[in-house]
Order: structure tokens, then sequence, then C-alpha cells
């Protein structure tokens, strides 16, 4: 049973069940994406880092030339 907008309540119990596995389903995966975000944004963050060191430290070696 999919959850959609606009989709009436739960009536029975069986569906009632249903609902609350594929919330909880839902919300595992939001989680996981959520630390695989967190990881891809870290690992940006020390590209970006990297890149910044790489020109400075080419900037002072054009310098001393």
């Amino acid at each position: 049973m999919a959850i959609g907008v606009g989709s009436a309540a739960p009536e029975t119990a069986q569906e009632r069940r249903e609902a609350k596995a594929e919330l909880k389903a839902l919300q595992g995966r939001h989680e996981v994406l959520q630390r695989e975000l967190r990881r891809k944004e870290r690992a940006l963050a020390e590209a970006a880092a990297l890149l910044v060191l790489q020109k400075k430290f080419q900037a002072l070696l054009g310098d001393e030339d």
C-alpha cells in the first residue's frame, strides 16, 4: 500500500500496520540518505580545502623562481 498525498487515513488494523511499517522503512531510508549526504559533503569540503592549499603552495613556489 502506497501512502501518497491525498490518500485517506488507514481504516483497518491491517492498513494501519502496513502504513506504520512503510513509515518506519521510509524513516530508515531517510537516515541512510542523510548519513550519505553528510559523508559526501565532508569529502567535498576536504577536496576544496586541498585544492586551495595546492594553489597556495604553487603560488609560493612560483614566487621563489
